[in-house]
């Protein structure tokens, strides 16, 4: 009897383990516990990379010298100038002849929304790699791009191994991406909204909770196993809140204007660098000497210039050594990165908001002394709200200083020019520092999508590369019987040494050939004041192309050679490839 007892409570006990087991596998082993596991792997090791990526930037810095604030008596003059310079060159050689694809911000938008979240993980950590020499060589730019990168990689490599889907790889990649944030500036909310609103452009909840995981244990890491720290910026009040607030509300709106000039003085300076004659290795190294020069004057504005935030916010500098260094900063950062240096613009957006705000504290202090807050308090706001004026990211601005500063008291005055410098900027131009660079390769990405099929189409994959040619030699009666033949009504025109000269088309025929003149040079009748098409353009701005222009075809050349002929492009190219996509997409949502 006591033996079937036994066997009874030992047949009951298995019974309830199994019950148990099967409720733990129904309750944990399912997607969104996966993910959330993996969330905290990719946290820990984008926490440990960002710590090594830290470390390594203080190596290369000790190894240049070129920290931010140093003394130019410390150095000759020549090394200041080309210190930045030979950094530039080793930048330009990894550049053009190990990187395929360069990474950023805005091409982390990109993979994410148009690419199906694949990462070139080899790219992607070669500039981050990239990102050390230029930062510590001199180069005026930030950690945090390359931490968001590296970070992105690290959910990369784990989505590899996975082998992740897109939708979930999306989700890893902004996992990486938040833990990089985080782990920089020590700001683990600031981390997962940045990812939300500037990478995904939506919130959704089954993102929201990965997101957090990883931003938590990556802070976790880089702070306590590596001792990653933030600036340390004094405490202030709203001394006189009723007359501050309408100061806050100004310095919100020149925050706005300021912002716009620092994303257009950096487009303006790329397209200066792309219009140089030069081999692209050399073009950071010019950009170096550039940045070089300007600090041999003002040392202040090389590297990350953590030293010269804190120093302004701490009342430490005069109203005109902050309005010299705020414009010297725009222009420092836009040589660095315009002349294709890697880094981030978090960082010099910072620094020229706390120079921007800590001279206007000052010059409010000479009008009304004693009776609003110190000139730190308004640098402190200063760079939230540029901040949120350069990314179009005010609530990721607003998280990332009160994470840094720890202290809720300016928190009503940093909201308020956070948005109004958002508001502003936005209305000046309609494009942030990270969008506009997709806006020039034809794409329209808003809440992380691409809003126009058209738009998310490529040039490559619409043109013809098997195409007739002519040469510009030739005679008028060599292309009548070549239209007859081919029944084509265009042809490119090369000249003797096969570079694309122009075009020719029937149009050209009929307006500059009349009937006697049949031993007319092809090339005199050609169209030379080309426009064309590049391949990673997207059909829907070569369409408007067309559309402006009233023409119906277009030579797609190389970008950086605009005589190399690569293929053709026409309307009914696009109008067929269009076709298909809307075919294929019918048919995947079947």
């Amino acid at each position: 009897m006591e033996v079937n007892e036994k066997h009874k409570l030992r047949f009951y006990g298995l019974r309830e383990c199994s019950k148990i087991r099967e409720y733990i596998n129904r309750r944990f082993d399912t997607e969104s516990s996966k993910i959330n596991l993996i969330a905290i792997l990719i946290g820990l090791l984008t926490g440990l990379v960002i710590g090594v990526y830290e470390r390594a930037l203080e190596y290369f810095n000790a190894v240049f010298g070129m920290q931010s604030g140093f003394s130019v008596h410390e150095f000759p003059y020549y090394y200041i100038v080309f210190v930045p310079a030979i950094g530039g060159l080793i930048v330009g050689v990894i550049s053009h002849l190990l990187i395929k694809k360069r990474y950023g911000v805005d091409g982390l938008i990109e993979t994410v929304a148009l690419r199906g979240a694949r990462l070139n993980l080899r790219d992607s950590f070669l500039e981050v790699f990239a990102s050390i020499i230029t930062i510590s060589s001199g180069g005026s730019l930030g950690k945090e791009a390359p931490g968001v990168l590296a970070g992105a990689g690290t959910g990369a490599i784990a989505g590899r191994i996975l082998k992740s889907p897109e939708k979930q790889l999306q989700v890893l990649l902004g996992c990486g991406a938040a833990g990089g944030i985080a782990a920089a500036f020590n700001a683990p909310l600031a981390g997962v909204v940045f990812v939300v609103e500037v990478i995904y452009g939506e919130l959704e909840t089954n993102t929201f909770i990965p997101l957090v995981i990883s931003s938590v244990f990556a802070t976790l890491v880089s702070s306590t196993v590596f001792g990653v720290a933030t600036l340390e910026i004094p405490s202030y009040l709203l001394v006189s809140p009723y007359k501050e607030f309408a100061l806050y509300l100004i310095l919100g709106l020149l925050a706005g204007i300021v912002s716009t000039i620092f994303i257009r003085t950096l487009y303006c300076t790329k397209d200066f660098f792309s219009r140089i004659p030069l081999h692209p290795i050399f073009k950071p190294a010019l950009g170096g000497l550039a940045v070089g020069l300007i600090g041999l004057f003002y040392p202040r504005v090389l590297g990350l210039g953590y030293g010269v935030i804190t120093d302004a916010i701490s009342n430490q500098f005069t109203f005109k050594l902050m309005v010299v260094l705020l414009f010297l900063k725009i222009l420092a950062f836009s040589l660095s990165l315009g002349s294709g240096g890697s880094g981030g613009s978090i960082v010099p957006s910072l620094f020229v908001g706390a120079m921007l705000g800590g001279a206007f504290g000052t010059a409010a202090n000479f009008f009304f002394p004693g009776t609003i807050a110190e000139s730190g308090a308004y640098a402190l706001v200063g760079m939230g709200a540029v901040f949120a004026g350069t990314a179009r990211a005010p609530l990721s601005a607003i998280l990332i200083l009160f994470e840094i500063t720890r202290d809720y008291n300016m928190i009503l005055p940093l909201m308020f020019a956070c948005v109004l410098s958002n508001v502003m900027s936005n209305a000046l131009y309609p494009e942030s520092i990270f969008t506009e660079s997709l806006r020039r390769k034809g794409f329209k990405i808003r809440k992380g999508r691409e809003i126009d099929l058209m738009g998310s189409m490529y040039v490559r994959d619409a043109m013809i590369t098997d195409i007739q040619t002519v040469s510009e030699e030739k005679n008028i009666e060599t292309l009548t019987i070549l239209m007859q033949a081919s029944r084509h009504v265009g042809f490119p025109v090369l000249d003797s040494k096969g570079k694309l000269s122009g075009i020719v088309t029937l149009s050209d025929f009929r307006s500059k050939v009349k009937s006697a003149e049949t031993d007319k040079k092809i090339g005199d009748i050609a169209t030379k004041n080309l426009e064309v098409a590049y391949p990673d353009e997207t059909l829907d701005t070569v369409l408007k192309r067309f559309a402006s222009k009233q023409i119906g075809r277009l030579p797609v050349v190389d970008r950086e050679d605009k005589t190399r002929l690569l293929g053709l492009i026409t309307r009914s190219d696009i109008v067929n490839s269009y076709n298909k996509k809307v075919v294929e997409r019918v048919r995947d949502t079947a």
